[in-house]
């Protein structure tokens, strides 16, 4: 989960700042996001997928701020 592109990021620009002070210029950009593990029990991958899909939808992402993109990966 990110901001979306077209907005402000205090905290990426905070921590691009401090990157400068300690000698890494060639970090020329930061973007702080958020990472969530969802385990979800589906009989299939699209429906794994959708259920992803609805539960950032309705509550994990905020729309108008924030972005989002996952990948499902086989339980071990």
């Amino acid at each position: 989960i990110m901001p979306l592109p077209t907005l402000l990021d205090p905290q990426g620009k905070a921590v691009g700042g401090t990157m400068k002070s300690m000698d890494l210029p060639e970090i020329v950009g930061v973007r702080i996001g958020k990472h969530v593990t969802l385990e979800v029990d589906a009989a299939d991958k699209a429906i794994a997928e959708a259920k992803v899909v609805e539960a950032c939808e309705k509550l994990l992402v905020n729309q108008i701020m924030e972005g989002f993109t996952f990948r499902v990966e086989e339980s071990k």
